[in-house]
């Protein structure tokens, strides 16, 4: 028996379908639930950020390469031995070693800060500015590592306050359009 003030309970996977779908669209609804549901599960994992994060990374690297590689060459006509084409080839060689030399660093950074801030935030659990400055000081922390023990503290400081400004300016409310 129903109650009128209480939500009807359904058994999963048989409640009410939409208008217009019939029994054997169920199949294929549940079908892309659960594909669904794996997908967004692989993204909000930490191998699934740090991923997204490695691939962006080299996409904003190689774009910021070629973007600035039109101010970086020498005068082509400096090279006199070689026609336009071979020119042309060298430049394009040289682009793309930029490019893929450029897409790796910016690749590394970010996979590296995001897979410390999803550990440090698992590890947590909880979503605060702890998190990304904790994670910017451990990352920059680590790229610096070479340039000894004041440098990696200098270098962890110096990314903790740019990863923590960044944090700062994305979690901002928006203003109200009166």
């Amino acid at each position: 028996m129903t109650h009128p003030l209480l939500a009807p309970l359904f058994p999963a996977g048989m409640e009410p379908l939409p208008p217009g779908m019939t029994e054997e669209d169920r199949a294929n609804m549940l079908q892309i639930k659960k594909y669904q549901d794996y997908m967004s599960t692989g993204m909000e994992s930490c191998l699934g950020k740090t991923t997204m994060a490695a691939a962006f990374g080299l996409a904003a690297g190689g774009f910021f390469s070629l973007m600035s590689s039109s101010f970086a060459y020498e005068d082509p006509l400096l090279r006199q031995n070689l026609n336009t084409t071979q020119k042309s080839v060298e430049i394009f060689k040289e682009m793309g070693r930029g490019m893929w030399k450029s897409g790796k660093g910016f690749s590394k950074v970010g996979a590296l800060y995001a897979g410390i801030e999803c550990v440090i935030e698992s590890y947590r659990a909880r979503n605060d500015m702890v998190n990304p400055v904790a994670a910017g000081f451990v990352a920059g922390g680590i790229l610096a590592r070479g340039s000894g023990p004041s440098g990696v503290v200098g270098g962890g400081l110096a990314f903790a306050a740019f990863s923590g400004a960044i944090d700062l300016f994305l979690r901002r409310e928006p203003a109200d359009d009166d």
